[in-house]
């Protein structure tokens, strides 16, 4: 089957044929029919070696029979390599996608979607606290506004002075002004450093607030946790229209290398999904 992988260069991907994945116990077949980029997998292209197989989000229709029957439209999370004709995860990781959702905007929801879902939840009660999200007109930030609203928070546009809760991932000077503006008790979640940059802060204006600081790493979460039933839940609220699931640019995964070079020269905003589309010769460009 065709994949795209890692070039270990400037070019970031190419096609190659791979070996197709053959299910186990507990996992699920999906023919991919489309998939999303994120800035975290364009990192890693930029230092992988050549061969490495990127790809988190996928959504597509089950290829055989499992714990879902065969034809069925999914979306999940893979550990690596969705960016392929197949992929196989567990079936823990993926939830039934309605007509109401095409597999296009189901493809955005699953890495963006999660992780605002689960920042968002070790700050515990949000009803009437102030929320900040740093870079919130991308993919997670998005749908942690809605959200953060939807728990009955109140989302501010900058880290003021007083914050409750800072949902981060910027990084650098960003991070820096969120621990300086988080309230007493409050708590500060870096979950992404976009900006490559290290941060520094004055412990002595931080500590004496008691406040928090805490990294968040979803392909670590889902293993002690698995997704399943969040994705269910995300993939209901978008549905219903209850959830904003904004996919801002669309393209063939032909085009993933253009997608990429977009991505990487800050010229591409919000969410970008590729549409996988069989072919016997393959070619990025």
């Amino acid at each position: 089957m065709k994949a795209l992988v890692a070039t270990g260069d400037d070019d970031l991907v190419e096609f190659r044929d791979v070996d197709p994945p053959a299910a186990g116990p507990g996992e699920v077949l999906v023919d991919v029919r489309a998939v999303s980029l994120n800035r975290g997998e364009l990192h890693r292209l930029r230092s992988a070696a050549a061969g490495w197989r990127p790809g988190w989000d996928f959504a597509g229709t089950v290829a055989a029979d499992s714990a879902f029957p065969a034809g069925t439209p999914v979306c999940g999370l893979a550990t690596g390599g969705s960016w392929a004709e197949r992929v196989c995860v567990p079936d823990d990781r993926l939830t039934c996608v309605p007509p109401a959702v095409p597999l296009s905007r189901a493809a955005a929801l699953p890495v963006a979607g999660l992780t605002a879902l689960r920042t968002l939840r070790l700050a515990g009660e949000l009803t009437g606290r102030r929320v900040h999200v740093t870079g919130s007109s991308g993919g997670v930030g998005g749908y942690a506004v809605d959200l953060a609203r939807r728990a009955g928070a109140r989302v501010v546009a900058a880290a003021d002075e007083g914050c409750d809760v800072v949902l981060e991932s910027v990084g650098g000077g960003s991070l820096a002004a969120a621990l300086a503006a988080v309230a007493p008790g409050g708590l500060v979640v870096s979950f992404g450093n976009s900006a490559r940059e290290q941060a520094t802060f004055d412990p002595s204006a931080f500590y004496p607030r008691q406040a928090m600081l805490r990294g968040y790493y979803l392909l670590d979460d889902v293993i002690a946790d698995p997704p399943a039933a969040d994705l269910a839940h995300l993939v209901h609220l978008v549905a219903n229209g209850e959830l904003r699931n904004d996919v801002t640019h669309v393209a063939d995964w032909l085009h993933a290398r253009t997608a990429l070079t977009d991505m990487r020269e800050r010229r591409l905003h919000g969410k970008a999904v590729l549409e996988v589309t069989r072919c016997h010769s393959a070619r990025s460009r």
